[in-house]
């Protein structure tokens, strides 16, 4: 499926949806309250087939937070990128682990260093940092008191 076929094919799934141009991957941006159920539906979606949830991250734009999720389709080899904005002051999207099982590592990640709430998440323990460390480090505000690096 050409990129041009997967817009219109994501489209019709979700018309809300706009698209990011000049990219090699189809680049979309997504609602967080839509999310959740869009990603069922690129999972499930015959010709999209979306089974491989291959990378998710965040980044601080310092007015907003916005989540990445890189997908592709083992079956029909085609990838996109979706994004959604997110409030800094209280960044939640709904977890996707229950439909692409790596998702869980990638969400606590995201939650441990940004301050993402995946609501839902079954265990948002933290994965690198001690259980006392305060703030998110890879947030741009994060002050360092030891290294005092400032973005």
């Amino acid at each position: 499926m050409t990129n041009e076929e997967l817009k219109i094919k994501l489209t019709e799934l979700l018309p809300s949806a706009t698209f990011e141009e000049g990219t090699e991957w189809v680049n979309l941006f997504v609602a967080p309250a839509e999310w959740k159920g869009f990603a069922q539906q690129l999972r499930s979606t015959d010709g999209l087939d979306f089974d491989f949830l291959f990378c998710v991250t965040c980044v601080d734009w310092k007015t907003h937070l916005t989540m990445v999720y890189h997908l592709t389709s083992t079956k029909h080899r085609h990838s996109i990128v979706v994004k959604s904005k997110l409030d800094r002051t209280k960044p939640e999207i709904e977890t996707v682990c229950d439909i692409w099982r790596t998702a869980e590592f990638h969400e606590r990640e995201q939650a441990e260093l940004f301050g993402v709430n995946f609501l839902n998440h079954p265990d948002l323990r933290k994965l690198i940092l001690t259980d006392d460390f305060e703030g998110f480090p890879l947030r741009k505000d994060f002050e360092d008191p030891i290294n005092m690096i400032k973005l």
